[in-house]
């Protein structure tokens, strides 16, 4: 497959194209990388609201069980683990810059750390400049600020765009905003995104084979950062419906489409079917177990 973008509506459906991912897959190793929001789990008002579903995790359970999963969120790392409630998978928090794993433990990139005490100024400055606008969350993180605006009234959000963008004025040299679902992320301005996150990873997990094709799942802005580094070495898969308003329009680089977090859920116990004791997929492995 190629990098060129298209619509999220011409994808076509990763649950009706099984034989063509069989045959993708077909005695190679599949290693699992995906976000979280909207990928494993619904967005949700709240962030601190978005746990997985029981079915959800036993679905991500099992498939770790048979390849390598690794959750890649911009969230803080702790915090998509206390969410998900397993601890027995690799979890980049921050975009990849705060790697957990359950060999090895955290393991903290060096890039951004010289930054700390500018996003913590940063983090109280917005925190208090939003306080007075309703529904506005500021969230912390190692190595990054997010600002929600999902819950602000619609005339309100000029004003939360107004205050991020005075704080990017002021540190054009050290920031960067990446836009997401209704939320602005405040990062270091540095080369580092999730694509480069999933390839140090491929390398640290010793999984940069050529028995090796990953597989990257995600619904966001972010992770077309990562359909694009994985593009003619991996398989990218978009999560999201084409109804709905917040990705009506938008290109990606992935490959196949799955309509929301339960295609999600389906999609892993079909991919952990088709992988055999020796972590090869095989069509004769399906429905085996």
């Amino acid at each position: 497959m190629g990098t060129q973008a298209r619509r999220i509506t011409e994808l076509p459906s990763a649950l009706a194209s099984g034989e063509e991912l069989s045959r993708r897959l077909e005695g190679r190793r599949p290693a699992l990388f995906c976000d979280y929001d909207g990928t494993l789990t619904p967005i949700v008002d709240r962030p601190e609201e978005a746990r997985i579903s029981p079915g959800m995790r036993e679905a991500v359970r099992g498939l770790a069980t048979r390849c390598p999963v690794c959750v890649v969120s911009g969230r803080d790392r702790r915090v998509v683990q206390e969410l998900m409630g397993l601890d027995d998978l690799v979890v980049a928090g921050d975009h990849g810059f705060d790697v957990w794993s359950p060999s090895g433990g955290a393991l903290r990139r060096q890039e951004g750390t010289e930054f700390r005490g500018l996003l913590d100024r940063v983090r109280a400055r917005l925190a208090e400049e939003l306080a007075p606008i309703g529904g506005a969350l500021v969230e912390p993180k190692s190595v990054s600020v997010a600002v929600h605006y999902r819950l602000v009234a619609e005339e309100e959000r000029p004003r939360v765009r107004a205050t991020v963008e005075a704080v990017l004025a002021e540190h054009p040299q050290e920031l960067k905003v990446t836009p997401g679902k209704l939320v602005y992320e405040l990062q270091p301005r540095i080369d580092w995104d999730k694509g480069k996150a999933v390839l140090h990873l491929l390398q640290a997990l010793g999984l940069d084979r050529d028995d090796v094709v990953p597989l990257y799942l995600g619904d966001d802005l972010t992770d077309e950062d990562a359909f694009r580094a994985l593009a003619h070495r991996g398989i990218g898969l978009f999560v999201g419906r084409v109804d709905d308003p917040e990705t009506a329009g938008r290109t990606t680089c992935a490959d196949y489409l799955l309509a929301g977090v339960d295609e999600v859920q389906r999609f892993l116990g079909w991919l952990a079917d088709r992988i055999g004791d020796d972590g090869v997929v095989s069509p004769r492995n399906a429905g085996a177990r």
